[in-house]
């Protein structure tokens, strides 16, 4: 029999249950030299008590199982590590059922299974470090929170997103931190609905340390165990772009909308008219002159026409890429004021240009366009009451920007309509010229041109536009370098 046994690839052991719940060995076989290195004399002088060959972390859980165990009077098994002479050591051991000799003994054998724990823990190890560097490199904000909604984890995606670095938060109630005081019931009940183990997905909004509010995806699927949650991973995506983008585009449908319906009212209204002059002329009998309706339908057509380039300027603008080249300023103020010189009023009007600094590089075309409807429009709302009308304009420039003041003494503007003239189609008055575009077209030029304008009015006395722009000179040498490599 002691042969057989010896044989088995297992520690044989016998063990008895002491009063105390504590466990004695009272044989363990010789294979146990080989398994766990000491033979079964050193055995059981030195670690008769159970408690002493099992490693500290993992002796609760041993008394624990043997008391059930011994409880219902049925086998047991159980996993963990022994420690015999300094050295710990992965075993599994399996009992049968207890035998009643007094006090309760099990037999049992003891098998090694060291490699087998070492190897999955090296398994685990992998699948952490896995886990870890997709957690943190994910481009994403990640959040990882226990049941309760305190944070366990974040990643790097978050702490870019939110400003939040994982030591202030880890512990603590992720909502208090970066949801908005409005939406607090909103976030309660989403961690309650996740725990529930319902996965949720919704556009909502959540707040950076700064106060800085973010337009978010928030999806949210729980961790599971045994069909009961542990955690929840919470997943952020930032859309701020794109709900500017759609912002964006309700306003360009806005204006898309508005641009039609006035396009078409303002190309109407003057072909109505030149239509009815010619019904008018064509009536029996009418003795009116025709150079009338001949001059009246010239100023309807030239009005027509001039819309129809403000429509086209406006086209050329959105969709023309910027063309840099060195502006000269008194030559293009000169050539606009001239071009302009058919306006009512341009004979009377003086243009003063003073221009200082350093020389400027951008887009002539759009620079053009500036000065052509500012010039236009100080033209048409000069104040007639005045013997010489002025145009002043003040150019300096530097290396990096331009600055333009461009001051008329004109009617002027009203206060409260100073927030709107750069609205397209907007005309202070039924009695307003052209055709309500013009300033609108100014401020999308220099907004192409990455600059900046403002408008201040004081009525009867004068409008001033002060614009700047960056100067381009850098971008027209990076151009000539690229153009001469290349040749």
């Amino acid at each position: 029999m002691q042969d057989f046994i010896s044989r088995i690839p297992a520690v044989v052991f016998s063990c008895v249950l002491q009063p105390d719940n504590t466990t004695r060995l009272v044989y363990i076989s010789e294979t146990c030299q080989t398994l766990l290195g000491l033979s079964a004399a050193e055995i059981l002088q030195h670690y008769a008590s159970c408690k002493e060959m099992i490693y500290p972390d993992d002796h609760e859980r041993f008394i624990q199982t043997v008391a059930e165990a011994s409880q219902r009077r049925i086998e047991w098994q159980w996993e963990g590590r022994l420690k015999l002479n300094n050295t710990v050591r992965w075993v599994e051991i399996r009992s049968g059922r207890p035998l009643e000799t007094g006090n309760l003994t099990y037999t049992g054998i003891i098998l090694d299974i060291d490699d087998r724990k070492k190897q999955e823990e090296e398994r685990v190890k992998k699948s952490e470090t896995l886990f870890n560097r997709l957690f943190n490199n994910v481009p994403v904000a990640l959040v990882l929170l226990d049941e309760k909604g305190k944070v366990l984890l974040v990643n790097r995606g978050f702490n870019e997103m939110f400003g939040y670095e994982l030591f202030e938060l880890r512990g603590k109630n992720l909502n208090d931190f970066i949801v908005p005081e409005n939406l607090h019931h909103e976030g309660i009940d989403l961690n309650n609905l996740i725990t529930s183990n319902n996965p949720i997905s919704i556009e909502t909004v959540r707040k950076h340390r700064s106060g800085k509010l973010i337009n978010v995806i928030l999806y949210g699927v729980p961790v599971t165990l045994e069909d009961k949650t542990i955690g929840i991973y919470g997943v952020y995506v930032d859309i701020s772009d794109r709900k500017k983008i759609e912002e964006e585009l309700k306003i360009r449908n806005a204006e898309l909308d508005n641009f039609v319906y006035k396009v078409s009212h303002d190309l109407r209204a003057p072909l109505s008219s030149v239509l009815g002059l010619v019904n008018l002329a064509r009536l029996p009998g009418n003795t009116d002159d025709p150079r009338m309706y001949i001059k009246i339908i010239g100023e309807k057509i030239t009005a027509l026409d001039r819309f129809i380039s403000d429509i086209l300027s406006h086209a050329k603008n959105l969709k023309m890429e910027i063309h840099v080249a060195r502006i000269e300023f008194v030559e293009l103020l000169s050539k606009t004021f001239s071009d302009l010189s058919y306006l009512p009023g341009a004979n009377q009007t003086e243009l003063n240009t003073h221009v200082t600094g350093e020389a400027f590089f951008s887009d002539p075309w759009r620079l053009s366009e500036i000065f052509r409807n500012l010039v236009s429009n100080a033209i048409k709302y000069r104040n007639k009451q005045l013997d010489k009308p002025q145009i002043n304009v003040h150019i300096h420039t530097t290396a990096r920007q331009c600055h333009i003041r461009f001051a008329d003494n004109g009617i002027g503007i009203a206060e409260a309509e100073l927030d709107k003239i750069f609205n397209m189609f907007y005309r202070a008055s039924e009695q307003s010229e052209g055709s309500g575009i013009g300033l609108y077209i100014v401020k999308n030029a220099v907004e192409k041109l990455n600059g900046r304008i403002s408008v201040s009015s004081s009525p009867g006395f004068g409008t001033t536009f002060e614009i700047w722009l960056p100067n381009m000179a850098q971008q027209t040498e990076e151009i000539q370098y690229r153009h001469t490599h290349r040749s």
